[in-house]
């Protein structure tokens, strides 16, 4: 069975032209393809590579550069313990291909993405939100998006009032948010 090292050497291999040199970090082995072979190269994963079981997917938002986004997938080998990171570059308003068929994980994963970034995956079976209500106009991982949230005018679906941390682990406050702070410990300072 191949290593780490091996499966990113066999992408890379198989995509030439298509992909960007292997990166070893900390023991991790990275490699970037393009967005175009994104669903090919997590077939020759799963099925070729015995690589079953997709961990995660996330999105990265580098909000000054181009292109915007990046997705970072999670691959797992279950018998060797071998894991391997694949990522891909989206331009803010392109779909990516969803993974939904290959790895059936990738569905919530995906609606996760799309809830919280913004970033659409092309010929998913059902791309909703999931923890925002529909109608939703923003996008909270986003770097634009401050830090105290946007005020709702949907009050029969979201409260309007501070957010429900008061009184809770953290210190918040009944007053307007600065946009300079974040909430602090209540435990005593030293």
């Amino acid at each position: 069975m191949p290593t780490s090292q091996e499966t990113v050497q066999a992408i890379a291999t198989r995509f030439t032209g298509q992909t960007t040199s292997p990166v070893e970090f900390r023991g991790e082995w990275t490699i970037t393809v393009d967005l175009e072979i994104i669903q090919e190269v997590a077939k020759l994963l799963k099925n070729e590579l015995h690589y079953k079981f997709l961990l995660d997917i996330c999105s990265l938002d580098h909000q000054d550069q181009e292109p915007r986004f990046e997705v970072v997938y999670e691959f797992y080998h279950l018998h060797e313990k071998n894991h391997v990171r694949v990522k891909t570059k989206v331009a803010e308003e392109i779909e990516v291909p969803t993974l939904s068929s290959v790895y059936r994980t990738a569905n919530w994963h995906e609606r996760e993405i799309y809830d919280m970034m913004g970033i659409r995956f092309k010929d998913h079976p059902d791309l909703r939100r999931i923890l925002m209500w529909e109608g939703y106009p923003f996008y909270p991982l986003r770097k634009e998006f401050p830090l105290e949230g946007k005020p709702s005018d949907l009050t029969e679906v979201a409260f309007t009032r501070v957010a429900p941390l008061e009184g809770g682990p953290y210190v918040t406050t009944n007053e307007p948010h600065s946009g300079d702070r974040e909430p602090r410990s209540k435990a005593p300072q030293l």
